[in-house]
């Protein structure tokens, strides 16, 4: 027996394995470092970003709050700066500050400015005096209530002015009021205005005289203003709300809120969107891809050195066999061993009948090789088959194989077909080997042929056990051969059926297995009826 080459290269397949397992887990574990390398970029990214638009929205807040401060302080410093002589003093009236803060905070819809109400609280005695459009007793009352709470709560001397958004149900307003101190930080009044609380809005954050130029154009950031309800008073043209990054509240400015987020010029946070994480992956699983590949691929070449390996074993063995016979044989009459003519007329049909059996056998192996080479060349023409049956079934009479299986032909004389003679003997003597070597002893096997259709059908029945129909594709393959008690007794090359359907597809025709009417296997080889041009004469 030759020994099977995949033992002796089994040490560099485990080699192989291991090297793309190993260059797979290392793609695996780049792919991972980067990916979190990534990650960790993306969180100091936004980390970064999210600090800076709180930064600026600080920024602007602080520079709003500065530039709105030095107009409120013009405007409410005539009477409430400085400290009264006297907690008895008489105090101004509102009107003198509707004068000085008339273009203080004006709304953008000017339709709203008769909602703009001057106002004086004394702290002495409770009254409010108005000054403006007339106020209804709801604003009346409201300003009242808001001054005294947010004054007890929340005002500190060392201000100058301070804001309050409200109003009643529905009316957005803001409040703006600075107090009137005596002698040791006792107050005396408050005086102040009410306005829209758009005027918060794009009035303070929008127009470049009350916000210094430069604050808020960060080709980076837009940014948005909210009032402490939630109400939107101002958004950029910029500004997305999906990409706000960081936000600051003004206490001064009453409590607003301004957010930034990401301008469209810089698009979403580094490392929201598609990133190479993504073509990280793709080139992992392009990698494990390829490991797949190549280990299948590896599967493959070991599964064929198999078969070349259990081919060469088998086909020593089947040439050794006759081989043997003929030298025997040989020997026997060389050296003049033979007693009577009976015996030297037996080792000669022996020796010619071993010969014919390795010249089957060395044609199957030939027919095979020159397939697989594309090397196969058939010399077709039309001719009646019934004279190339029966020749076929001479040839194969005389083989060993043939044993005491009885041949029956059913052959109509007039069915033709564009065959290779040749090639054709090879066809049908390996059918009729095959029914032998999976038949009973002394059986029958039937040969018979139909026209159907511009086809030629030739049909082989055996009376052996059958094929299963799980395996009759699989024994069309090269070195197949069915796991039977039967096949212990008569070797093979595996090749027969190989041969046979090659031969069939060259021809133009097809092969398969049916059950035989009376039990065994009917092998059906089918081939163009139609003549060949004259022209047309090599084959495929």
């Amino acid at each position: 027996m030759i020994p099977r080459p995949h033992g002796v290269a089994a040490p560099r397949a485990h080699l192989l394995v291991g090297l793309l397992l190993a260059a797979l887990a290392i793609a695996a574990l780049l792919a991972y470092e980067t990916h979190r390398a990534a990650r960790s970029h993306r969180a100091t990214a936004e980390r970064l970003l999210r600090d800076y638009a709180a930064a600026t929205a600080a920024d602007l807040g602080a520079a709003a709050a500065r530039a709105l401060e030095a107009r409120l302080v013009a405007a409410l410093n005539p009477l409430t700066g400085g400290e009264a002589g006297s907690p008895f003093e008489r105090l101004p009236s509102p009107e003198r500050l509707a004068g000085a803060a008339a273009e203080v905070l004006r709304c953008p819809d000017r339709r709203r400015d008769g909602e703009r109400v001057y106002f004086r609280l004394d702290f002495r005695d409770s009254s409010l005096a108005t000054a403006g459009p007339p106020a209804t007793a709801a604003v009346v009352r409201w300003i009242g209530d808001t001054v005294r709470a947010h004054f007890r709560t929340a005002y500190r001397p060392d201000w100058r002015y301070a804001l309050v958004f409200g109003g009643p149900p529905g009316a957005g307003r803001v409040l703006v009021y600075g107090v009137k101190y005596a002698e040791h930080l006792a107050p005396l009044a408050a005086y102040g205005f009410v306005t829209c609380a758009e005027a918060l809005g794009a009035p303070l954050f929008g127009a470049p005289p009350v916000v210094p130029a430069g604050a808020g154009t960060d080709p980076l950031l837009a940014v948005a203003v909210f009032e402490p309800g939630g109400g939107e008073l101002f958004r950029g043209a910029r500004y997305d709300p999906r990409a706000s990054l960081g936000e600051a509240r003004l206490d001064r400015l009453g409590g607003l809120t301004v957010r930034a987020a990401l301008g469209p010029a810089v698009g979403p946070v580094p490392g929201s969107g598609t990133s190479r994480v993504a073509l990280l992956l793709a080139l992992f699983a392009l990698a494990a891809t390829l490991a797949l590949v190549a280990l299948v691929q590896l599967r493959r070449e070991q599964r064929l050195a198999r078969l070349h390996a259990d081919f060469a074993s088998g086909i020593s063995h089947e040439l050794r066999t006759p081989l043997a016979e003929i030298l025997l044989y040989a020997e026997t009459l060389a050296h003049g061993r033979a007693r009577g003519e009976a015996e030297r007329a037996a080792a000669v049909e022996t020796i010619v009948q071993e010969a014919r059996r390795l010249a089957h056998m060395v044609e199957n192996v030939l027919h095979f090789a020159r397939g697989g080479r594309g090397a196969a060349r058939l010399d077709r023409a039309p001719q009646p088959l019934l004279p190339l049956v029966r020749r076929a079934v001479a040839a194969w009479s005389a083989l060993p194989e043939a044993g005491n299986a009885t041949v029956r032909v059913e052959l109509d004389d007039s069915l033709r077909a564009p065959v290779d003679p040749g090639a054709f003997r090879q066809i049908l003597v390996n059918l009729l080997d095959n029914a032998a070597k999976y038949g009973p002893e002394g059986q029958t096997v039937t040969i018979r042929g139909a026209a159907m259709g511009g086809r030629v059908r030739l049909l082989v029945d055996d009376q052996g056990p059958g094929v299963p129909r799980e395996e009759r594709e699989r024994v069309w393959r090269p070195f197949v051969r069915l796991d039977r008690p039967v096949e212990a007794r008569r070797g093979g090359t595996g090749l027969g059926l190989a041969v046979t359907r090659r031969l069939a597809l060259e021809h133009g025709g097809a092969t398969w297995i049916e059950d035989a009417p009376g039990g065994g296997a009917r092998v059906v080889v089918e081939l163009p009826a139609a003549p060949l041009d004259a022209t047309d004469r090599t084959g495929s």
